[in-house]
């Protein structure tokens, strides 16, 4: 590895972006492609002089939310934030992202599984506080499997929210559910413990001020029950209620119950399911 490859990438990066990308006059005067570091400086809120010491490596340890306020400022893609991310881990930032420290248990109760398949064909997932999914009915896995909540090898309802661009595509209300995610997360998850907080770190660099702004505000209960409408590739438009059942404490562990909120979606569902109508019955609002 390179003495500096974070420094070399934030000015690489600098130097990619057009003034008039981010709003300033292009002028005529310029000795360097790109934005100035002073202009960066101020779109990110950091100084010259610490902007300076990051890209000639001078300091390594940018806080997340340093490197959070420098992707929203660069425009960086999500492949662009990860591997700031990881150079910057790699050049001297672990802190609690390399935290041996407790996991939330991944644990699932043979009696939470009993409940889970008693609620067949109902779309139903336990997650931890940190926003894991352990564990999820048929009916679940065939309703996430169009919105690809469920693609990767650890799914994790926060970061899919966040960074998937399938989120918003799916969520015609993203602005609210996303507001209803970070009040649910905030309640239930200890910021003091080491996996909440590397998931905060890694989502204030990789979604930036959609997630920092929400996790910055006046604190707000989250909805426990409330209805939201899915736009799904396969099944079209879903109006879902949905009650989130807490667990005991010692389990850290979620329930989240998706219902049909009126006739139509409950034969969408059905039809998801490959049942014949009535399976799933409209709850009402």
């Amino acid at each position: 590895m390179a003495d500096n490859e974070l420094g070399t990438y934030l000015r690489t990066c600098r130097e990619a972006v057009a003034p008039t990308e981010v709003g300033l006059p292009s002028g005529t005067r310029r000795r360097t492609p790109g934005l100035r570091r002073s202009e960066l400086a101020t779109l990110a809120g950091i100084s010259v002089e610490y902007l300076t010491r990051l890209e000639q490596g001078r300091d390594r340890n940018p806080s997340p939310s340093v490197l959070g306020a420098l992707s929203d400022a660069l425009r960086l893609t999500m492949e662009e934030r990860l591997l700031l991310r990881r150079l910057a881990k790699a050049s001297g930032h672990d802190a609690v992202l390399c935290a041996g420290a407790t996991v939330p248990s991944p644990t699932v109760r043979a009696t939470v599984r009993a409940v889970l398949a008693r609620l067949e064909p109902t779309p139903a997932v336990l997650v931890n506080w940190v926003g894991d999914i352990l564990a999820h009915t048929e009916g679940y896995r065939r309703f996430a499997a169009g919105l690809g909540i469920l693609d990767v090898d650890r799914p994790n309802i926060v970061r899919y929210l966040f960074t998937d661009p399938r989120a918003r595509a799916s969520h015609p209300d993203w602005d609210r559910v996303a507001d209803d995610q970070v009040a649910r997360f905030r309640q239930g998850a200890p910021l003091v413990d080491p996996q909440v907080a590397a998931l905060v770190d890694e989502l204030t660099v990789t979604a930036g001020a959609p997630f920092t702004d929400r996790m910055a505000a006046a604190p707000a209960p989250p909805r426990r029950e409330g209805h939201d409408l899915v736009i799904h590739p396969e099944a079209g438009a879903l109006r879902l209620a949905h009650e989130a059942l807490a667990l005991p404490d010692a389990d850290a562990q979620t329930i989240l119950v998706y219902l049909p909120a009126d006739d139509a979606t409950a034969t969408a569902l059905d039809r998801l399911n490959g049942r014949a109508p009535g399976a799933l019955r409209a709850v009402g609002g």
